[in-house]
């Protein structure tokens, strides 16, 4: 077999579906299943490349093809290095929600390529490195030396309707595809006529594979932006849906609770509607979290004393019973403590501190004394 078909082989292996959303932690099966394809899809992506640079090399004109080879080497490196960074925190399943937030601002954030473009996501550097890929293997199975010009001029034909197909309503993309046929119907004149045609057919062929390329980039790049911003409104949306319970809460714990936290609870409507830009999103997305976050600890922040007061209800009955079991309620010091404690957990609005220490007091005279009932002998 030869290195072309072997690359051409191991097409049934695709780039895998990446999980989650930005800022959010992904579930760890999830996860699993998305480092596995990935490594997987590393490891055929390789031998794919290593196959075409030895059939690159083989040819005649061999370094025509080898900075698109390094250009897709340099990418697929890339999404290597993001892996290991992946690996690194997913240490073997050992993962919080924090490493998995983690881990999904790894797949989803930026990766630079170093492909001349801009950074792109984990998932567009795949899809990158694919449409290289692809327009390597296209560019040999159409070599002079091994294809006659017909088949060479019938595959730009295909490449540009399906970069036409990819181009949208992008107008100065369509003005690149158009110039691009112009050329090939020239091309195709003239090899009618007889005319030798190989060097510029060579250079169109080159053109049109990057064209493709630039429009499957570009095209993933805006789907990607735009489920980001789906993403981004739907978590918006849940944020704000907090408030209101969370306002509820805030002022319930400063009408029961002595000295109350003295938190605010961010509005999220402030942070505006989210942004088109690219750049822009991914900095609303990060104010987002840090909304989400700020919701979180106030949340912790007013609920912590109505629970420990609830606690000490609790832990006070339970003391209340245990000195009743023992005798010690008959004691006029300790029935003095159990009213105390009462009264301070009790009372609107409660010094959480002082309830805490007169309960921890009554706790410890409702004790059974050594060699009473319930007590040690």
């Amino acid at each position: 077999m030869t290195p072309t078909a072997m690359a051409a082989a191991s097409a049934d292996v695709v780039a895998p579906v990446a999980p989650g959303r930005l800022g959010e932690a992904i579930g760890a099966r999830d996860l699993m299943t998305y480092l596995d394809g990935l490594l997987t899809w590393l490891d055929d992506r390789r031998s794919r490349l290593d196959a075409l640079d030895t059939a690159a090399q083989a040819t005649a004109d061999s370094e025509r093809y080898t900075p698109d080879v390094v250009l897709a080497l340099s990418v697929w490196q890339s999404v290597r290095t993001r892996a290991d960074e992946l690996l690194a925190v997913w240490d073997d399943g050992r993962v919080t929600e924090v490493e998995r937030e983690r881990m999904s601002q790894l797949v989803w954030g930026r990766v630079d390529t170093r492909a001349g473009a801009s950074p792109v996501s984990l998932p567009e550097a795949l899809t990158l490195c694919d449409a290289m890929v692809s327009a390597l293997r296209t560019r040999l199975a159409f070599d002079p030396d091994t294809a006659d010009v017909v088949a060479r001029l019938r595959g730009v034909r295909a490449a540009l309707v399906r970069a036409e197909d990819l181009a949208g309503s992008d107008t100065a993309a369509h003005e690149r595809l158009t110039a691009l046929r112009d050329r090939e119907q020239r091309l195709s004149a003239q090899a009618a006529r007889g005319g030798d045609v190989s060097g510029p057919l060579t250079e169109l062929e080159t053109r049109t594979a990057h064209a493709e390329r630039d429009l499957m980039v570009a095209v993933s790049q805006r789907r990607s932006a735009a489920r980001a911003r789906v993403d981004a409104q739907a978590t918006a949306a849940a944020l704000e849906a907090r408030e209101p319970a969370l306002h509820a809460l805030a002022e319930r714990c400063r009408r029961e609770v002595a000295h109350p936290p003295r938190l605010a609870v961010p509005d999220v409507s402030r942070l505006g509607p989210v942004p088109l830009d690219r750049d822009a999103l991914d900095a609303f997305v990060a104010r987002l979290d840090a909304v989400r976050r700020a919701l979180d600890a106030a949340q912790d922040a007013y609920s912590a004393p109505l629970r420990e007061r609830a606690e000490l209800r609790y832990r006070l009955g339970r003391a209340a019973s245990l000195a009743s079991s023992n005798g010690r309620d008959a004691s006029p010091t300790v029935r003095a403590a159990h009213d105390e404690a009462r009264d301070a957990v009790g009372t609107t609005p409660c010094d959480v501190g002082l309830a805490r220490a007169l309960v921890e007091q009554y706790e410890h005279l409702a004790r059974p004394l050594p060699g009473g009932p319930g007590g040690a002998r």
